[in-house]
């Protein structure tokens, strides 16, 4: 199914989700911390950066395939982890997942995604990325690892940038528990988004799956309190050294604003990083990812693969991370925008709105390859 004329741009998937999607679902998507201003900044930092066109190049086929981390991508892009994806859209990582099968392009599944490796891994194929929020317990790590390895998935993202939840205020206001208080708020929500409401309840209400496992009570409130005593906090670039002996694939650590930190990853052999600040959902006073791009390029590239993260949203915003010297690039809610908004068809067609601008500001610019950006 072709939505590609009624839904042309990410802000149209975006617009469009907003409807579909309860008030609860739409504000944990969209929320940051603090008072949000870096969430904002992701967005309009990107306005700074131009890009001067050459003109009179002839006729131009742009190729956007990337070689990475020693495999080969369809795009410079792919979808990156987000927790409780479900709550957006119930089983959006199997969506997602068959998405990055389809287009081969990564799929990150997160730790604390409302489906499980076992379920997922599947459909990605050989498109897997694993996130990892470092468990505490190293049998708990390890069985983790095991499972998101024996599912196919080969790439490992570790979060650094998560030491603490934050207070995610949006979030809070907006009345998001675990497990959900069924108030006539709520139900009003439900009768009011069958989009939403029918799949949730084919599905059943969003779980924790991957991380259920260990908890010995498997309440949503039991679960949730498992994750908060058992993942996170802990990480220390000794941590990351262990896991060379439980991980045999790629290691990323995910969420380096500063440059020492990339240093520090290259000296223990990371095998990339990825500058991010978390979509601006952790600490409210941090620079704008692309800002702090330039210097950690300055100071590792060649040395280890880069990857940028947050605020991304148009194929002109990748070419941009891409001048700056990132190598790959990750983006999490366009997709899930689409997968609200459009369900099954929805990661296909945040696709396709990528790849095509991409290509056509490629054209706009006067290049044929991303390695002449």
């Amino acid at each position: 199914m072709d939505f590609f004329n009624k839904f042309p741009a990410i802000q149209d998937l975006e617009t469009k989700a907003k409807k579909m999607i309860p008030f609860v679902a739409w504000e944990y998507l969209q929320s940051g911390t603090g008072v949000e201003s870096l969430t904002k900044k992701n967005l309009t930092s990107f306005d700074n950066i131009t890009l001067t066109p050459k003109f009179c190049k002839g006729e131009i086929t742009p190729n956007i395939q990337t070689n990475f981390l020693g495999q080969t991508y369809n795009a410079p892009f792919g979808i990156a982890p987000i927790g409780l994806s479900g709550l957006m859209y119930p089983q959006a990582e199997i969506i997602l997942a068959k998405t990055a099968n389809k287009y081969q392009i990564p799929y990150s599944l997160s730790t604390v995604a409302t489906e499980t490796p076992e379920a997922v891994g599947p459909h990605v194929n050989n498109m897997g990325w694993f996130q990892l929020y470092p468990p505490r317990n190293k049998e708990l790590r390890k069985s983790l690892l095991k499972r998101a390895w024996d599912s196919g998935f080969r790439t490992l993202l570790v979060t650094a940038d998560v030491p603490i939840p934050s207070r995610r205020e949006r979030t809070r206001r907006a009345g998001l528990s675990a497990p959900p208080k069924i108030t006539a708020k709520f139900i009003w929500e439900g009768i009011i988004h069958p989009h939403w409401t029918i799949p949730t309840l084919r599905r059943g209400f969003p779980k924790l799956r991957t991380v259920a496992t260990y908890s010995e009570f498997k309440s949503m409130k039991s679960v949730g309190e498992f994750v908060a005593k058992e993942l996170g906090g802990t990480l220390s670039w000794e941590y990351c050294k262990e896991l060379r002996d439980d991980w045999k694939g790629n290691i990323i650590v995910k969420g380096l604003l500063h440059p020492e930190d990339a240093n520090e990853a290259v000296k223990i052999g990371m095998d990339g990083i990825v500058v991010s600040n978390h979509g601006g959902r952790q600490f409210d006073g941090a620079p704008t990812a692309i800002e702090a791009l330039p210097e950690i390029v300055k100071n590792v590239k060649g040395k280890t693969a880069i990857i940028f993260d947050s605020g991304i949203r148009t194929g002109l915003d990748i070419m941009r991370a891409l001048s700056l010297g990132a190598e790959f690039v990750l983006l999490g809610r366009a997709f899930i925008y689409g997968v609200a908004a459009l369900g099954k068809y929805g990661g296909d067609h945040a696709v396709e709105i990528l790849m095509d601008d991409l290509k056509n500001n490629m054209i706009q610019l006067g290049i044929a390859s991303l390695d002449d950006l």
